[in-house]
């Protein structure tokens, strides 16, 4: 089995100096990313093409999350506003555009129709995300989990090719393993009113607020230090934390339960890289 190095592979269709001078992307889905790759070299059923299929997956992921990243700035029209959404824009549709291009490259047609379909329905299922945030008929904890899904969606399109004895571990811990990347994610999203519209923190506190702090939430018209301020006060960052440590003892739980030594030494890996990058620290991460 060859090194995991697919966030170096993907630098190549990445990184370029206009988008890294006038935007920012979305974190790469490292840890869905590497769970993938891990599965599909493991069993009776190892994929050759494994690094393929992980590489142009992820960049699928990536350019599907650069557009949702959009939408989230609030701000002017100028043209300082504009530029790094239309680089968005263009850069989400690079991305996804290599996967057409090297999967074809290679002759997987096969895995063009099955990655065709999982965007489809991600795209079907975000729409559905769309119509209730817009009718206000969300909880929390419905738009955690619809995330989680969305987040799984794409990767979980390759369980036909992973051996069946290992298609159970594969599918718990790709829900963990999305759950802990979406969690992170909305811990960081909540540090800023403009970034957490319509994020984790948003639905809870208008869940648990008052009358008058569900009117500004829904006005949308909170200052920083007020945003701050209301988080505490209903313990937003406290519940997404918890939330992180129940995913990490889950990932812990089902890897003691594996029997495969190799498997178990690279999931333990995939999970020390994520929380490493995700910078939790042991005490955070539950002493796991």
């Amino acid at each position: 089995m060859k090194p995991y190095r697919i966030p170096q592979l993907a630098k190549s269709y990445t990184d370029y100096d206009m988008i890294q001078r006038h935007t920012e992307l979305p974190p790469f889905p490292d840890a869905r990313g590497s769970l993938l790759y891990i599965f599909l070299n493991h069993g009776a059923a190892r994929q050759p093409d494994a690094e393929l299929y992980t590489l142009v997956t992820a960049l699928v992921q990536l350019g599907l999350d650069t557009h949702e990243s959009i939408d989230l700035p609030a701000g002017s029209s100028g043209e300082d506003a504009m530029r790094p959404r239309q680089l968005k824009v263009l850069a989400g549709d690079y991305f996804s555009s290599w996967f057409y291009h090297l999967l074809a490259k290679s002759g997987e047609i096969g895995i063009i129709g099955s990655l065709s379909s999982a965007i489809a329905e991600f795209n079907v299922l975000k729409a559905q995300l769309y119509s209730k945030a817009q009718e206000l008929m969300l909880t929390a904890e419905a738009y955690l989990q619809a995330m989680v899904q969305l987040n799984m969606r794409l990767f979980r399109s390759f369980t036909p090719l992973i051996d069946h004895r290992l298609a159970d571990p594969w599918q718990n811990l790709l829900y963990e393993f999305s759950r802990c990347e979406t969690v992170v994610l909305e811990l960081k999203r909540g540090a800023s009113p403009a970034e957490a519209l319509n994020g984790f923190c948003y639905w809870h506190l208008l869940e648990a607020g008052n009358e008058d702090e569900r009117r500004q939430l829904r006005e949308r018209k909170f200052e920083l230090t007020d945003w701050k301020k209301l988080k505490m006060k209903y313990k937003c960052d406290s519940l997404l934390t918890d939330k992180l440590h129940q995913a990490l003892d889950s990932i812990q739980g089902i890897i003691q339960d594996l029997r495969d030594e190799s498997l178990t030494r690279e999931l333990r890996a995939a999970l020390d890289r994520f929380l490493l990058q995700s910078k939790i620290t042991g005490q955070a991460a539950g002493e796991a």
